[in-house]
């Protein structure tokens, strides 16, 4: 019998999250109560709390982090609870979710793009869509639920959906098999995608990082070579193993302007730039190079569209590797070791919280 309370993270605003007793949440018609295995710590989660602006806005008008709500969207559960009409799973399944909480009503959802919904309600940001930095979560009507293998550890249920993301940015790459894809910035999403790019046997996957032991763990990752940029000038390395020509892919992960300028450097004519990773401030470049120079396409990707099953499938065949991406487990009470962790240890790679 589940308890009435349970311990839970809540975010009220920047810089102030707190690890409080709150209630279980009830369910109800559609809906599913998971008790949560583990929740990892995404880099949104980090900047929320840091008081990014894309989260908290400048008023109460263009916030999108509703005070109150638990953090975590990266989370795998055992169901505890299914709600009358839920047949996609039942009492002891293990299951994950997708991050977006699509509203089902908006053009894009009517249309087959839930992960472009208007409402945008990602998990952890919202009071009715609370997430996994609790003891259990609620997974309302509507959600995206996708059942686990039972011989599925933790650490790879949590995986799915950064590896989803990344995935999906690699499928709007389009990656054929004489490409050069160069995929910048090594977190977990950036070694899954060189897992992923690999295996569609491209020409060379080229992988920049700036942590020596991330580029090591790349080339266990499928990446053929890393480069530093802070130790090497990455587009003359780049042109060199292309024999002056410049890269097809350039898949921009880490969410750093000078990367995203970097690319349209290193990009040769008709390449194809993927712009993944939240940018941290605006980017100043010469647009000039994308039409009247390179005539390059430009694609945005959000989210993991509808990939998680084929993670999930990889995963389970061995061919999505996920040894080594989480770095670090903290209990739930330690949240703030556990965020600090993620935010200034140059070893973690991937932190996850477990209740």
């Amino acid at each position: 019998m589940k308890p009435e309370k349970m311990r839970a993270v809540a975010s009220y605003g920047p810089y102030d999250s707190r690890y409080e007793e709150v209630s279980v949440p009830e369910i109800g018609e559609g809906e599913i109560l998971l008790k949560v295995k583990g929740c990892s710590i995404c880099a949104g989660d980090l900047k929320s709390y840091h008081g990014g602006i894309r989260f908290w806005g400048t008023s109460e008008a263009d916030r999108y982090v509703e005070p109150g709500s638990i953090p975590g969207h990266e989370f795998v559960g055992v169901v505890e609870e299914t709600g009358p009409g839920v047949t996609c799973c039942k009492a002891g399944d293990l299951v994950c979710a997708e991050q977006i909480l699509p509203c089902g009503e908006c053009y894009f959802c009517k249309n087959g793009m839930h992960w472009m919904c208007q409402r945008s309600a990602v998990f952890g940001f919202k009071n009715y869509a609370n997430g996994g930095f609790a003891e259990y979560v609620k997974l309302p009507k509507g959600t995206r639920t996708h059942v686990l293998p039972q011989n599925f550890t933790t650490e790879q249920g949590v995986l799915v959906e950064p590896i989803a993301c990344g995935m999906h940015a690699l499928e709007q790459a389009n990656i054929r098999h004489d490409d050069v894809v160069v995929i910048s910035g090594l977190g977990a999403i950036g070694l899954s995608m060189c897992n992923i790019a690999d295996l569609a046997m491209p020409k060379l996957v080229i992988g920049l990082e700036l942590r020596d032991d991330r580029a090591e763990k790349a080339k266990e990752y499928g990446a053929d070579v890393v480069l530093n940029p802070s130790k090497v000038n990455v587009a003359e390395e780049i042109l060199k193993l292309t024999d002056g020509l410049g890269c097809d892919v350039y898949v921009e992960a880490s969410g750093s302007p000078k990367s995203a300028v970097q690319g349209l450097t290193v990009l040769k004519n008709h390449g194809r730039f993927v712009q993944m990773g939240v940018l941290s401030d605006l980017v100043t470049a010469d647009w000039n190079v994308i039409g009247d120079g390179k005539e390059l396409t430009i694609i945005g990707s959000h989210l993991s569209a509808k990939v998680y099953p084929a993670v999930i499938r990889g995963i389970e065949k061995g061919l999505i590797k996920t040894d080594g991406l989480i770095s670090h487990t903290f209990k739930l009470a330690d949240w703030e070791k556990a965020y600090d962790t993620a935010a200034n240890d140059p070893t973690a790679v991937k932190v996850m919280l477990e209740p």
